[in-house]
Protein backbone atom coordinates (compact mmCIF):
# COMPACT_ATOMS: atom_id res chain seq x y z
CA UNK A 1 0.00 0.00 0.00
CA UNK A 2 0.92 3.58 -0.54
CA UNK A 3 0.15 6.77 1.45
CA UNK A 4 0.26 10.05 1.45
CA UNK A 5 1.05 12.97 4.18
CA UNK A 6 -0.95 16.21 4.61
CA UNK A 7 2.10 18.77 4.78
CA UNK A 8 0.00 20.50 7.50
CA UNK A 9 1.12 17.39 9.66
CA UNK A 10 4.79 19.13 9.32
CA UNK A 11 4.47 22.69 9.36
CA UNK A 12 6.90 22.80 11.98
CA UNK A 13 9.51 22.01 9.65
CA UNK A 14 8.02 22.66 6.30
CA UNK A 15 8.65 26.77 6.37
CA UNK A 16 11.82 26.56 7.43
CA UNK A 17 12.79 23.86 4.96
CA UNK A 18 10.95 22.62 2.50
CA UNK A 19 13.29 19.95 0.77
CA UNK A 20 14.63 18.84 3.94
CA UNK A 21 11.05 17.82 5.29
CA UNK A 22 9.90 16.34 1.66
CA UNK A 23 13.45 14.01 2.33
CA UNK A 24 11.93 12.80 5.90
CA UNK A 25 8.53 12.21 4.39
CA UNK A 26 10.32 9.74 2.07
CA UNK A 27 12.27 8.38 4.36
CA UNK A 28 9.45 7.30 6.39
CA UNK A 29 7.33 5.79 3.76
CA UNK A 30 5.28 8.12 2.37
CA UNK A 31 5.11 8.35 -1.38
CA UNK A 32 2.65 11.33 -1.97
CA UNK A 33 2.09 14.59 -0.18
CA UNK A 34 -0.84 16.82 -0.26
CA UNK A 35 0.76 20.55 0.08
CA UNK A 36 -0.33 23.44 2.37
CA UNK A 37 1.84 26.08 0.77
CA UNK A 38 4.54 26.20 -0.93
CA UNK A 39 6.26 29.13 1.28
CA UNK A 40 8.02 31.47 -1.83
CA UNK A 41 9.46 28.44 -3.97
CA UNK A 42 9.19 28.48 -7.38
CA UNK A 43 7.30 25.37 -9.52
CA UNK A 44 10.62 24.42 -10.56
CA UNK A 45 12.32 24.19 -7.56
CA UNK A 46 9.57 22.71 -5.87
CA UNK A 47 9.43 19.89 -8.56
CA UNK A 48 13.27 19.17 -8.53
CA UNK A 49 12.49 18.54 -4.36
CA UNK A 50 9.95 15.82 -5.21
CA UNK A 51 11.87 14.40 -7.80
CA UNK A 52 14.66 14.04 -5.56
CA UNK A 53 12.80 12.30 -3.04
CA UNK A 54 10.79 10.21 -5.07
CA UNK A 55 7.50 11.76 -4.06
CA UNK A 56 4.78 12.67 -6.17
CA UNK A 57 2.34 15.65 -5.61
CA UNK A 58 -1.51 13.95 -4.65
CA UNK A 59 -3.13 17.23 -4.12
CA UNK A 60 -3.24 20.52 -2.78
CA UNK A 61 -5.10 22.87 -0.08
CA UNK A 62 -4.75 26.17 -1.46
CA UNK A 63 -6.83 29.50 -1.68
CA UNK A 64 -9.43 29.09 -4.05
CA UNK A 65 -9.23 32.73 -4.35
CA UNK A 66 -6.11 32.68 -5.91
CA UNK A 67 -7.72 31.18 -9.08
CA UNK A 68 -10.09 34.20 -8.74
CA UNK A 69 -7.38 36.64 -9.04
CA UNK A 70 -4.73 35.06 -11.51
CA UNK A 71 -6.59 31.86 -12.97
CA UNK A 72 -3.59 31.61 -15.38
CA UNK A 73 -0.75 32.25 -13.32
CA UNK A 74 -2.36 29.52 -10.29
CA UNK A 75 -3.50 27.30 -12.99
CA UNK A 76 0.32 27.04 -14.69
CA UNK A 77 1.91 26.77 -11.45
CA UNK A 78 -0.29 23.56 -10.64
CA UNK A 79 0.63 21.87 -13.77
CA UNK A 80 3.92 22.57 -13.45
CA UNK A 81 4.16 20.84 -9.96
CA UNK A 82 2.43 17.99 -11.55
CA UNK A 83 -0.33 18.87 -9.52
CA UNK A 84 -3.95 17.64 -11.04
CA UNK A 85 -6.15 18.25 -7.44
CA UNK A 86 -6.71 21.77 -6.19
CA UNK A 87 -8.44 20.97 -2.78
CA UNK A 88 -10.27 23.89 -0.84
CA UNK A 89 -8.70 23.23 2.50
CA UNK A 90 -12.25 25.44 4.01
CA UNK A 91 -13.92 28.74 3.74
CA UNK A 92 -16.56 30.92 5.55
CA UNK A 93 -19.49 29.25 4.26
CA UNK A 94 -20.99 30.30 7.52
CA UNK A 95 -23.70 32.91 6.17
CA UNK A 96 -26.46 32.51 3.20
CA UNK A 97 -24.29 35.19 1.71
CA UNK A 98 -20.79 33.99 1.72
CA UNK A 99 -22.38 30.28 1.01
CA UNK A 100 -23.57 31.71 -2.12
CA UNK A 101 -20.66 33.56 -3.36
CA UNK A 102 -18.54 30.38 -2.63
CA UNK A 103 -20.60 28.24 -5.01
CA UNK A 104 -21.03 30.88 -7.48
CA UNK A 105 -17.29 30.33 -7.53
CA UNK A 106 -17.45 26.99 -7.97
CA UNK A 107 -19.60 26.73 -10.57
CA UNK A 108 -17.34 28.98 -12.86
CA UNK A 109 -14.13 27.72 -11.96
CA UNK A 110 -14.63 23.53 -11.69
CA UNK A 111 -15.30 23.30 -14.97
CA UNK A 112 -12.36 25.80 -15.87
CA UNK A 113 -10.16 23.31 -13.92
CA UNK A 114 -11.78 20.30 -15.87
CA UNK A 115 -10.64 21.47 -18.81
CA UNK A 116 -7.50 22.01 -17.55
CA UNK A 117 -7.33 18.24 -16.56
CA UNK A 118 -8.07 19.39 -12.73
CA UNK A 119 -10.17 18.58 -10.48
CA UNK A 120 -11.38 20.79 -7.91
CA UNK A 121 -12.31 19.89 -4.89
CA UNK A 122 -13.07 20.49 -1.22
CA UNK A 123 -11.54 19.19 2.46
CA UNK A 124 -14.33 19.48 5.27
CA UNK A 125 -13.84 20.01 9.01
CA UNK A 126 -16.27 19.31 11.43
CA UNK A 127 -18.41 22.72 11.15
CA UNK A 128 -19.82 22.37 7.65
CA UNK A 129 -21.58 19.20 8.63
CA UNK A 130 -23.54 20.97 11.31
CA UNK A 131 -26.41 23.41 11.01
CA UNK A 132 -25.87 27.15 10.59
CA UNK A 133 -28.06 29.81 12.06
CA UNK A 134 -29.86 30.48 8.93
CA UNK A 135 -31.03 27.05 8.77
CA UNK A 136 -28.51 25.42 6.34
CA UNK A 137 -26.17 22.11 6.49
CA UNK A 138 -23.18 23.72 4.51
CA UNK A 139 -21.61 20.19 3.37
CA UNK A 140 -25.39 19.46 1.89
CA UNK A 141 -25.17 22.54 0.30
CA UNK A 142 -22.00 21.55 -1.55
CA UNK A 143 -22.91 18.23 -2.45
CA UNK A 144 -26.10 19.60 -4.02
CA UNK A 145 -25.21 22.34 -5.79
CA UNK A 146 -21.75 22.31 -7.29
CA UNK A 147 -19.97 19.27 -8.85
CA UNK A 148 -17.03 19.86 -6.15
CA UNK A 149 -15.35 16.70 -5.49
CA UNK A 150 -14.84 15.57 -1.96
CA UNK A 151 -11.84 15.12 0.33
CA UNK A 152 -13.43 13.55 3.21
CA UNK A 153 -11.25 14.09 6.45
CA UNK A 154 -12.92 10.87 8.20
CA UNK A 155 -11.98 12.02 11.62
CA UNK A 156 -13.76 16.02 11.55
CA UNK A 157 -16.82 13.76 10.27
CA UNK A 158 -16.51 11.96 13.33
CA UNK A 159 -16.03 15.00 15.42
CA UNK A 160 -19.29 16.26 14.04
CA UNK A 161 -21.22 13.17 14.88
CA UNK A 162 -21.22 11.81 11.70
CA UNK A 163 -20.32 8.36 10.81
CA UNK A 164 -17.81 8.41 8.62
CA UNK A 165 -17.83 4.38 6.83
CA UNK A 166 -20.88 5.53 6.11
CA UNK A 167 -20.34 9.01 4.38
CA UNK A 168 -17.96 7.24 2.38
CA UNK A 169 -20.49 4.58 0.88
CA UNK A 170 -22.75 7.30 0.86
CA UNK A 171 -20.89 9.92 -1.14
CA UNK A 172 -18.51 7.09 -2.92
CA UNK A 173 -18.88 8.65 -6.07
CA UNK A 174 -17.84 12.24 -5.53
CA UNK A 175 -15.23 11.52 -3.30
CA UNK A 176 -11.60 11.15 -4.60
CA UNK A 177 -9.26 11.39 -1.30
CA UNK A 178 -10.02 10.81 2.42
CA UNK A 179 -8.08 11.94 5.19
CA UNK A 180 -7.43 9.29 7.62
CA UNK A 181 -7.16 10.62 10.93
CA UNK A 182 -7.58 10.02 14.64
CA UNK A 183 -8.63 11.71 17.55
CA UNK A 184 -11.18 12.08 20.47
CA UNK A 185 -15.17 12.91 19.82
CA UNK A 186 -14.39 16.66 21.34
CA UNK A 187 -12.22 17.67 17.96
CA UNK A 188 -8.90 17.03 20.33
CA UNK A 189 -6.80 15.57 16.99
CA UNK A 190 -4.35 12.33 17.91
CA UNK A 191 -2.21 10.73 15.60
CA UNK A 192 -3.45 7.09 14.23
CA UNK A 193 -4.10 4.47 16.72
CA UNK A 194 -4.40 6.73 20.02
CA UNK A 195 -8.23 8.30 19.44
CA UNK A 196 -11.55 7.15 19.26
CA UNK A 197 -12.32 7.85 16.16
CA UNK A 198 -13.10 4.46 13.63
CA UNK A 199 -9.72 4.78 12.11
CA UNK A 200 -9.62 0.68 11.12
CA UNK A 201 -12.92 0.42 9.82
CA UNK A 202 -12.38 3.83 7.94
CA UNK A 203 -9.30 1.64 6.61
CA UNK A 204 -11.02 -1.31 5.71
CA UNK A 205 -13.40 1.11 3.72
CA UNK A 206 -11.05 3.10 1.75
CA UNK A 207 -9.15 -0.21 0.72
CA UNK A 208 -12.93 -1.46 0.07
CA UNK A 209 -13.70 1.50 -2.60
CA UNK A 210 -9.98 2.10 -3.98
CA UNK A 211 -9.79 5.83 -2.19
CA UNK A 212 -6.59 7.11 -1.69
CA UNK A 213 -5.18 7.77 1.94
CA UNK A 214 -3.98 10.87 2.99
CA UNK A 215 -2.96 11.46 6.36
CA UNK A 216 -2.86 14.01 8.86
CA UNK A 217 -1.45 14.49 12.45
CA UNK A 218 -2.20 18.08 13.74
CA UNK A 219 -1.20 17.97 16.92
CA UNK A 220 2.71 18.57 16.98
CA UNK A 221 3.54 16.12 19.41
CA UNK A 222 6.41 16.11 20.08
CA UNK A 223 6.95 16.70 16.66
CA UNK A 224 5.18 16.57 12.91
CA UNK A 225 7.82 14.07 11.60
CA UNK A 226 7.24 12.06 15.44
CA UNK A 227 3.36 12.05 14.62
CA UNK A 228 3.78 11.10 10.79
CA UNK A 229 6.14 8.69 11.94
CA UNK A 230 3.32 6.93 14.22
CA UNK A 231 0.81 7.27 11.88
CA UNK A 232 2.58 5.46 8.85
CA UNK A 233 3.42 2.32 11.03
CA UNK A 234 0.04 2.09 12.32
CA UNK A 235 -0.87 1.77 9.07
CA UNK A 236 1.69 -0.88 8.51
CA UNK A 237 0.34 -2.39 11.13
CA UNK A 238 -3.10 -2.38 9.24
CA UNK A 239 -1.61 -4.21 6.55
CA UNK A 240 -0.26 -6.67 8.63
CA UNK A 241 -3.63 -7.65 10.75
Amino acid sequence: MEYGLQLYSIRDITGENLEDALRQVAEIGYKFVEFAGFFGHTAGEVTEMLEKHGLRVSGTHSDWRDLVKDFDGTLAYHKAIGNRNFIVPGTDLWTRRTMDDFINHANELQPKLAAEGITFGFHNHSREFLTTEEGYIPFLELVEKTDLKLELDTYWAYAAGEDPVELMEKYKERIHFIHIKDGDAKGNGRPLGMGTAPVKAVYEKALELNFPMVVESETLDPSGIAEAKICFEYLKKLEEA
